[in-house]
């Protein structure tokens, strides 16, 4: 139902968008290196086409969250930003030449980073005051990315050739712009209360250093997202192998949204943000020392609950709260654009460039040190009781 209880909730039409969104990216992101690699591209060109997918993310969500704002027709902006992502990614099927594949990648990005924080912003209007409710919808998209990404490890090693990945990736985007056209328009504006200028939200120490925390973290994330499927490859382990890792990263994320509800009606969103950054830290330390020891690599996977899982749906939670009324589709915007956009690109193109002059391992290991600072400040200044006139959210998390 809607928070005024008239309207049923469009559970499965919110999840299917989720399920297809990350579908694609469950067949992009493991297995675009490895395509390209193929092709014939090394780690520095690699790691560049890479970075460009969140390194649109620095004006894409803006711009689209600005134009809902506007318009408040965010369902619709969902819809035109899903097709134009299908569309120019079709540009890759004809020519895999360095530069068609940048400037298709640069323009399918910048489209493909556009629906995800609007559609954000669409559910959690839908829910209402039962915001913890979200992960219940969003591990469909979980679903989604493990059905991918392991159904393509099988299939690349028995009957697809990688060469076959563009048009795989392809459908599940067509998908996805099908499963918008069923999702009804919903305001994202709330009533009443004076938000006040997104000035002076951004002005606020606890915004600022929710904001850097969550860049930091997708900094870290960079040489994983990039070259993970590339450094498992390398060392021998084979596409079911790679499917399989990937896959038990995003079941133990699923896992962890189905009782995320209880962990955050218990424990303060800060808590839970400290525990993640932790984990991450000996998350990329086992990667870097320990990725021929398959029970121990399996092992640090199941982290990616709390690496990413985790952080990210107290980080849905913190926006929700800091940007408020009118600021909410920014926002999510600017989160999106400050943590997957600037940290995920310096990420990529970091590890791209660190990757053969200093290697794997120690690429791996500076992103667990990347951790460290995002502890501190996350220690001295995110949700600490006394510092905000915020204690428990009014989605009754703490």
């Amino acid at each position: 139902m809607s928070p005024g209880g008239t309207e049923p909730l469009p559970y499965w039409r919110l999840s299917g968008f989720y399920f297809f969104y990350f579908a694609a990216l469950g067949a992009f992101l493991p297995y675009w290196p490895l395509y390209l690699q193929a092709e014939g591209y090394d780690h520095v060109q690699i790691g560049l086409l890479m970075a460009l997918l969140p390194a649109t993310k620095l004006v894409s969500p803006n711009l689209w969250g600005w134009l809902a704002d506007r318009s408040d027709r965010s369902v619709l902006l969902v819809r035109l930003s899903s097709w134009l992502t299908a569309a120019c990614f079709t540009a890759l099927l004809w020519d895999s030449g360095f530069s068609m594949v940048a400037l298709a990648t640069l323009l399918m990005s910048f489209f493909w980073n556009a629906p995800l924080p609007l559609f954000e912003a669409v559910t959690l209007a839908y829910l209402g005051s039962r915001v913890s409710r979200y992960s219940r919808i969003r591990l469909w998209g979980s679903v989604g990315f493990i059905a991918s990404v392991s159904g393509l490890g099988w299939a690349l090693d028995h009957r697809f050739a990688i060469a076959c990945l563009p048009q795989l990736i392809l459908l599940t985007l067509l998908a996805m712009g099908l499963v918008t056209l069923l999702v009804r328009e919903r305001t994202v504006r709330h009533g009443g209360g004076d938000e006040g200028s997104l000035w002076a939200i951004l002005r606020q120490g606890r915004v600022l250093a929710f904001l850097a925390v969550a860049m930091l973290i997708q900094v870290a994330h960079g040489p994983y997202y990039t070259f993970f499927s590339v450094y498992l490859h390398d060392h021998g382990y084979d596409g079911r192998d790679i499917g399989m890792l990937w896959s038990l990263g995003v079941a133990a994320e699923i896992a962890l949204f189905l009782v995320l509800e209880r962990v955050l009606g218990r424990f303060r969103l800060r808590q839970v943000l400290l525990a993640a950054i932790l984990l991450g830290a000996l998350r990329w330390w086992v990667l870097a020392e320990l990725v021929a020891q398959p029970v121990l690599l399996a092992t640090a996977q199941l982290l990616h609950a709390a690496t990413f899982g985790a952080s990210h749906a107290v980080a849905i939670q913190l926006v929700h709260r800091y940007f408020a009324g009118r600021h909410h589709g920014k926002g999510q915007a600017l989160y999106s654009s400050l943590s997957y956009g600037f940290g995920g690109m310096v990420g990529s193109y970091w590890s791209g460039l660190a990757w053969d002059l200093l290697g794997p391992q120690a690429v791996f290991a500076a992103a667990a040190w990347c951790s460290f600072p995002a502890l501190i400040i996350a220690w001295f200044w995110v949700d600490r009781p006394g510092r905000s006139a915020a204690g428990r959210g009014a989605d009754g998390a703490r």
